[in-house]
């Protein structure tokens, strides 16, 4: 038997899904490849736009899940006739253009303009907080989540956000809390873009700057059986030189929302280097990590850029990605070890993100 074919069967799978906005549609597609394979996750662990797709997938039947998720990105989009390659001026162009029309006229079921929102830095104008209203994600959930269901917990569902007073990473979790469509809007809440959230006396808004994936969760808790992890992250630590003011920007923020990642795996790998000498024949915990690679074409605009095709560029990103790591998993050594860190390399994620989406999403 594989380890792919023991995932979520035989061995708990814990899919990790971090926060990006518009590229989120990479971790719908890392989702259809393993509901194409016949995986399904025990436990979902999600911040932002992860937490929202781990709302579909926990608050749906197995079998509504991909149409939901395809739903939900099939109106975020902008629709534009005609679809572009990677990797051309063209591209870079149509890119730009659909990142200020969102800007400038909002996604309808996502978010759209506040008052006074920007208006608010004139003097003579009253305070705000944030630039936009993304109350309009309330009646999407409403519509394409089942909360019923997904607070059974038939999938364990975690839900990361931040405390914007103290700094403190708050979860909320379906095994614990009745979660509703606002601990989602306060997971989304990327400040100052989207107004904060209260939920029992905390204002709350996304753990982006500070955790944007929430790796170190399933790892928090006693582990009692060998268990698989994916984690699946928007931005990615490695990248070109930047050559222009504008790919410089698009590399501070991947260093802002990929670099806490990195972190969190030295911590785990010196834990668990000291779980294996106190321990050795413990549980095991297998990770599989793997990190979106902006296209070519893609620069700091690109977590606004809705345009027809970068969403189904980036959800056949995620499909290849997936099925790459899977195969990886499968001839991985099966070696002992308590923590078994397996990732594509930098260069295979660059290329499969260059691929585009071809003749489709499959």
């Amino acid at each position: 038997m594989t380890h792919s074919s023991k995932l979520g069967q035989d061995q708990p799978l814990v899919l990790v899904l971090g926060g990006g906005n518009a590229l989120g549609s990479y971790l719908a597609g890392a989702y259809e490849q393993l509901q194409k394979q016949e995986i399904e996750p025990q436990w979902i662990v999600g911040s932002s736009i992860g937490a929202v797709t781990g709302a579909i997938i926990a608050g749906n039947a197995p079998e509504d899940r991909l149409p939901r998720l395809k739903a939900f990105w099939d109106e975020a989009m902008i629709s534009t006739p005609g679809l572009l390659g990677r990797g051309t001026k063209i591209r870079h162009t149509y890119n730009e253009l659909h990142t200020i029309t969102a800007l400038l006229f909002g996604r309808p079921g996502l978010f759209g303009h506040r008052f006074p929102g920007m208006l608010s830095m004139l003097p003579w104008m009253p305070s705000d907080v944030s630039l936009y209203d993304h109350s309009p994600l309330r009646q999407t959930l409403e519509r394409l989540v089942d909360f019923d269901r997904l607070n059974r917990a038939d999938i364990r569902l975690t839900v990361g956000c931040v405390d914007l007073e103290s700094g403190d990473d708050i979860l909320f979790d379906n095994t614990r809390h009745e979660l509703t469509p606002e601990h989602f809007l306060a997971s989304s809440a990327i400040t100052p873009i989207f107004p904060p959230v209260e939920i029992d006396g905390r204002l709350l808004c996304d753990p982006g700057y500070t955790n944007n994936l929430p790796l170190e969760v399933p790892f928090a808790e006693p582990p009692q059986e060998d268990f698989t992890c994916i984690a699946v992250e928007l931005f990615s630590l490695h990248a070109a030189r930047p050559a222009s003011l504008d790919s410089a920007a698009e590399r501070a923020n991947d260093l802002i929302f990929a670099s806490p990642t990195r972190r969190t795996l030295k911590g785990l790998e010196r834990e668990y280097a000291l779980r294996e000498q106190l321990e050795p024949d413990g549980p095991q915990a297998t990770l599989l990590h793997m990190a979106y690679f902006a296209g070519s074409d893609e620069r700091a605009g690109k977590t606004f850029d809705y345009s027809p095709s970068s969403v189904r560029d980036r959800w056949a990103a995620g499909q290849r990605d997936m099925n790459k790591s899977l195969a990886l998993l499968n001839s991985a050594p099966a070696e002992r070890h308590r923590l078994r860190y397996l990732a594509l390399s930098p260069k295979q994620e660059a290329a499969s993100a260059e691929a585009g989406a071809g003749a489709g999403r499959g």
